[in-house]
Formats: C-alpha cells, sequence, structure tokens
C-alpha cells in the first residue's frame, strides 16, 4: 500500500479549491513537490514533503492556523511576560498554540500575525524576502522636504542604515510610511533621526494583508485567498531578494 495522502486531496484541504480544480493545477504543471513537477497520482508526506504552487511554498501540514490580530496599545507581543502585563497570545485561542510573527512594541497597535506555520513566518520575518509593512504615523508637526527624503533614501540608525522608505504625507504631522525591513522600534527611531518623535504608531497592512474592520482587540482566521496572497507575496520577495524558500530568521522582531 502506498504511503501518504493524493497531493490533490492535501492541496483541496489547505483551502486551493475543489478535488478536481487542484487536479487541474497538477495537470497544468503548476505544482511541484521537493522541487520537481509533480504529477497526477502523486502522494505526499505532509509533515515532510515540501508543496509549491505557482512557485509559492504552501503549509500543508494539519493543524495550521493563521490569526489576524488588531493589536491593541498596551500589550505585548510576547507568549508570556515576567512583568504580568497583558500579551497578544491572550487575545487568540489557547489551541492550537501559536506565536506572533515580528514584533510590534508595547505602544504601537495595529495588524500583527500569529500563528503556528513556523516555515512561513520565518519567510515573512526575514527581510530579504521584502515583505511590506504599512504604518499610519502620527507626529507633532508637518516634516519638511529634506527631512522627508532623508526617511525615502534611508536613515543611519546605530545598528545601520535602513533601505528606503516610501512615505505620503495625508494630513500635517499624519502619514504613511512603508517598509520591509524588521529592525527593533524601526520606524520610531527613524522618525526620531529627523526630530519627529512618533505620538501614534499604527500599523494598517502585512503584505498584502489589511482590514480596517478588525476593530482593537479583535482577531480573525485568515481566508484561504488571503494566505495564499501571503505564501505567494513571500515567494516572489524571495524571487527579487534571491533568497531561497527555506531561508529562515528569527521571527521575534
Amino acid at each position: 500500500m502506498e504511503e501518504g495522502e493524493r497531493l490533490q486531496k492535501v492541496l483541496a484541504r489547505v483551502g486551493l479549491g475543489s478535488r478536481r480544480t487542484c487536479e487541474d493545477l497538477i495537470a497544468e504543471e503548476r505544482v511541484k513537490v521537493n522541487g520537481e513537477i509533480a504529477e497526477l497520482g502523486r502522494r505526499v508526506d505532509p509533515e515532510v514533503d515540501l508543496v509549491e504552487v505557482d512557485g509559492a511554498p504552501i503549509g500543508i501540514r494539519p493543524g495550521l492556523v493563521h490569526y489576524l490580530l488588531n493589536k491593541p496599545v498596551g500589550t505585548v507581543t510576547t507568549a508570556s511576560d515576567p512583568q504580568g502585563r497583558p500579551t497578544v497570545t491572550q487575545l487568540v485561542p489557547v489551541e492550537p498554540r501559536v506565536f506572533p510573527v515580528g514584533r510590534l512594541d508595547m505602544d504601537t497597535e495595529g495588524l500583527l500575525l500569529l500563528t503556528n506555520d513556523g516555515e512561513l513566518a520565518n519567510r515573512i520575518a526575514h527581510p530579504s524576502h521584502g515583505v511590506e509593512k504599512e504604518y499610519l504615523v502620527q507626529v507633532g508637526s508637518a516634516l519638511s522636504r529634506a527631512e522627508l527624503r532623508q526617511l525615502r533614501e534611508g536613515v543611519e540608525l546605530d545598528d545601520g542604515l535602513t533601505a528606503p522608505a516610501k512615505v505620503a504625507v495625508l494630513d500635517g504631522g499624519l502619514m504613511r510610511m512603508v517598509i520591509h525591513e524588521g529592525k527593533n522600534r524601526q520606524v520610531r527611531r527613524m522618525f526620531d533621526s529627523v526630530g519627529h518623535p512618533v505620538e501614534r504608531l499604527i500599523r494598517t497592512r502585512i503584505g498584502p494583508i489589511s482590514d480596517r474592520r478588525l476593530g482593537p482587540g479583535q482577531w480573525r482566521e485568515l481566508s484561504s485567498a488571503e494566505l495564499r496572497a501571503l505564501e505567494s507575496a513571500v515567494a516572489t520577495g524571495s524571487k527579487r531578494s534571491g533568497v531561497k524558500p527555506s531561508s529562515s530568521a528569527s521571527v521575534d522582531r
């Protein structure tokens, strides 16, 4: 008896469509298993095999969950806190155990991913994969053209030069900033470096994922379409930077 599950069944289970749709994906040679183009009838071990669809690695292990949380001010981005402060993991289901992807400091609010999918989390957190993070930034006064140019071209911090950022002025001291790195407290330190301390900071987008309807402290699971879009965004960033899909990095940023 052959071991493993049929590939089309596994793909259907993780939300890529009906079994017939997944059979078509395989027949169109859009699916690879361990780097090789898959054929109809292929069986896979979800615990071991690497499956890619259109070049994007797909999490196929049973029991994977992916939560989107609107982190409120005053919570810390850890699984537990020795000082007894509220943590982001207390806002989502206890089981299965999940961990945050990246870090938002206690005074920063907005979107945060939590998951038990370590492979995807590592790829999202790795700065070389180019996953964009978008923020609304409130400072006390408008920036000059020279200060905006500094942010857009990159500023020197104590841990190195930042990559160029996208900065758009919305209204006076309210701006939208997009970065793809994960330096500690990066946005705050960038604005500090040009003499404009951040008064309020909200992360509004992680790659293709956003949700204006999610209130502070609320969470929901990513839809299958959102998860596929996120996996595709990570894979695209990897190809641009030359990073292999299996590259990993600390998710604590």
